[in-house]
């Protein structure tokens, strides 16, 4: 049987998350969906198709460790910023540095690895006329030397900075646990990212 090749935006994607090296056995089913749903949706990107579509989301830390997370209106729940490709987007980088551009106002995220740092596929209830579909969800880590510019935007209802003892109480799912334990692995990593003076000093939202 001969495999046709698929247009590059779908390529590129498909090679991105072929060459994710997921953490554990849920991660790695998830990566396998993700690559059979490449290959079987030509909409994969955007949000037209009904059954689900990738998204882009981003860990933003700050160098003090700080994730900022925002309570989502529609599913009430703290969650990283992020959200829908554009149909032009073939990178969820650029996904997730814009939506948590737009939905976090700061304006320095720099990614901690130009690599997706994890793979979830979750589902998302119907509303309205649109039904219950999943997100494919590729997520960056991010940082910011600026934590004390974010400001909410129409999306959430709140923004804060959490330490990390402060997660525990929040009811993040696996998955997410599991990319911010990636996340502060990858900012320890980072020779500078402890260093800055706009740590723990900074006010917190």
């Amino acid at each position: 049987m001969t495999t046709l090749p698929l247009p590059d935006g779908r390529a590129t994607l498909r090679s991105l998350i072929a060459a994710h090296v997921p953490a554990d056995a849920a991660e790695a089913r998830d990566q396998a969906a993700m690559l059979a749903f490449i290959d079987a949706h030509a909409d994969c990107l955007g949000r037209t198709n009904p059954l689900g579509h990738f998204t882009g989301s981003a860990l933003v830390f700050d160098p003090a460790g700080r994730l900022l997370l925002l309570w989502h209106r529609k599913l009430e729940r703290w969650l990283q910023p992020g959200g829908h490709s554009e149909p032009e987007e073939h990178d969820p980088l650029e996904t997730a540095r814009r939506e948590a551009h737009e939905e976090t106002g700061l304006t320095d995220l720099t990614p901690l690895s130009a690599l997706p740092l994890d793979l979830d596929i979750h589902r998302i209830p119907g509303r309205g006329d649109e039904p219950a579909h999943d997100h494919l969800d590729v997520r960056y880590a991010l940082l910011t030397r600026q934590p004390e510019a974010a400001t909410v935007s129409v999306e959430s209802r709140a923004l804060r900075w959490f330490a990390v003892e402060e997660l525990g109480g929040l009811g993040l799912d696996a998955a997410l646990w599991r990319a911010v334990e990636k996340g502060r692995r990858c900012l320890a990593a980072q020779p500078t990212a402890s260093s800055s003076s706009s740590s723990s000093s900074s006010p917190r939202m």
